[in-house]
């Protein structure tokens, strides 16, 4: 049982022998269940009184959420079985899977990690098993593939949704049968290499698509690990937040406090882009703000910048106009002290919202009111009332 809910409690508990933790708070229902399932456990190991671990966190993070991926993480360092980690972009998949390999037992080996959709599609079969002098076209000397480089220690294959279709199924065979031949070679090479593979993607969708192979999907997905998007573990950011800073202090930028009332901020926005979004925040606030402690409305100025330029890089909703309205509002409820604005919200957002609206379709139409009523969709009196109502000017030809 431990207070201090971090990976390294879940990892320092597995190296010890222990069954399981729990962290505090926990209830008892919960404790008298896993002592149960743990006396029917057949095998006794004896618990080894070693020290924990020097505490520099691979991943940061209490929630309940993320206790549950550290003891998914501290069962698979006591293993060598595949593992797919699924998550948005931006989420730590490799982080997860460094932790996997940094405290497992093939910690003494080679950690390779290898990006499928940044390498172009000709030359994924090269990057992963290696190329004889002669085989293609530019192939001037050997070179030993990403296999071979993770001999005996643990190779990511990041972005697995990308990769092209024939190299599933080289990747497959090697897989089933433990060896592989580099690109012009003819000797079968043995392989010693645990897989921990990566995706953004809805691999099944893709399966369903005839885009990725299902027999190789089964053989990938034998350990599922699902890491959920920041918004839905916002209680984490407050550590990152410290976490951030003080990585940003030990490189040298100024010294920065963020408040709660500020932190509260963060929490309300949507990040899209996940941990590495808040990470990228965190440091250019303290490379570019002058003040020591950050205030909320610093905070509202940063987010606002990040929402528009995520407006214009995006053509859905998600990261467009309607994510930008989404953070907006989420900034609007948290700077409340009850979390509620005063009543009539509804039409003051439309009084900010309509005018631009109006007067872009007025623009558009070079002032021509019928034709902006039908670009808008609505009547042309509507309209028309509208524009008296706010006290939009109207000029014909412009």
């Amino acid at each position: 049982m431990s207070a201090k809910n971090t990976i390294m409690t879940a990892i320092a508990a597995a190296e010890r022998g222990a069954y399981d933790y729990l962290p505090k708070p926990f209830d008892l229902t919960a404790l008298v269940s896993m002592v149960g399932r743990a006396a029917q456990h057949l095998e006794v190991r004896p618990v080894t009184p070693a020290n924990a671990p020097a505490e520099n966190l691979p991943i940061i993070g209490r929630s309940p959420i993320m206790q549950e991926i550290y003891r998914i993480i501290a069962r698979l360092t006591q293993t060598d079985l595949t593992v797919m980690i699924e998550g948005e972009s931006g989420t730590g998949k490799e982080l997860v899977a460094r932790a996997v390999h940094d405290y497992g037992k093939r910690r003494r080996g080679p950690f390779v990690a290898i990006n499928m959709a940044a390498i172009p599609r000709e030359l994924i079969e090269s990057e992963l098993f290696g190329h004889e002098k002669g085989a293609f076209t530019g192939a001037t000397s050997r070179m030993a593939g990403r296999f071979e480089q993770a001999e005996s220690g643990t190779l990511f294959l990041d972005e697995i949704g990308d990769m092209p279709f024939e190299a599933q199924t080289r990747l497959l065979r090697v897989l089933q049968q433990g060896e592989y031949t580099t690109v012009g070679g003819t000797q079968p090479i043995k392989t010693n290499v645990r897989i921990i593979a990566a995706t953004h993607r809805n691999l099944r969708r893709l399966i369903d698509q005839g885009q990725f192979r299902e027999d190789l999907f089964f053989r990938l997905n034998v350990v599922p690990i699902r890491l959920p998007p920041l918004r839905e573990r916002s209680d984490d950011i407050s550590d990152l937040v410290r976490h951030f800073l003080a990585q940003a202090e030990r490189e040298g930028l100024p010294r920065k406090i963020i408040p709660a009332q500020s932190v509260e901020r963060l929490q309300a926005h949507r990040w899209p882009g996940n941990v590495r979004e808040l990470e990228n925040v965190i440091r250019r606030i303290a490379a570019l703000h002058p003040e020591e402690v950050v205030s909320p409305e610093t905070i509202d100025r940063e987010l606002a910048s990040v929402a528009l330029s995520q407006g214009a890089e995006s053509g859905d909703d998600t990261g467009g106009l309607s994510g930008y309205l989404e953070n907006h509002l989420a900034r609007q409820f948290a700077s409340f002290s009850d979390g509620l604005p005063p009543s009539g919200l509804y039409h003051r957002i439309l009084a900010n919202v309509e005018p631009p609206l109006i007067r872009a379709a007025l623009a558009a139409t070079k002032g021509n009111q019928i034709k902006a009523a039908e670009l808008l969709g609505l009547n042309r009196n509507t309209l028309r009332t509208k524009i008296r109502t706010y006290g939009i000017q109207v000029v014909r030809g412009l």
